[in-house]
């Protein structure tokens, strides 16, 4: 019985359309429009309202993520190796002006 169900689960998995980002696109923004019912599109596209759903909140999520996070960007390797050079040399410099002020105060007896 479970390898029954075991070959009924690898089979719907392997015939499992898959959408491509650009369909996922096109059948949110379809909807969004409100031209056609949602569940009209589901049905004519073979997606579950559930799956609309989630592919509306994740493309409404990026859409804000990148209207509010227009500032920030990941750095580039480059930008990193360069930063954590800068930043050791930076403490390099402080220790070494550590030094400088005890060793200074150590000569005037403090």
């Amino acid at each position: 019985m479970s390898n029954s169900k075991d070959v009924v689960s690898q089979i719907r998995k392997e015939t499992r359309r898959k959408f491509s980002a650009e369909e996922k696109i096109r059948i949110v923004l379809e909807a969004l429009r409100g031209e056609i019912p949602t569940s009209d599109i589901c049905r004519r596209e073979g997606i579950a309202a559930s799956m609309y759903y989630k592919w509306s909140k994740a493309f409404l999520q990026a859409g804000k993520n990148g209207l509010t996070k227009d500032t920030l960007r990941d750095a580039t390797g480059d930008e990193v190796k360069k930063l954590k050079t800068e930043n050791q040399q930076l403490k390099e410099s402080l220790a070494e002006a550590i030094l400088e002020v005890q060793r200074y105060k150590k000569s005037l007896g403090m």
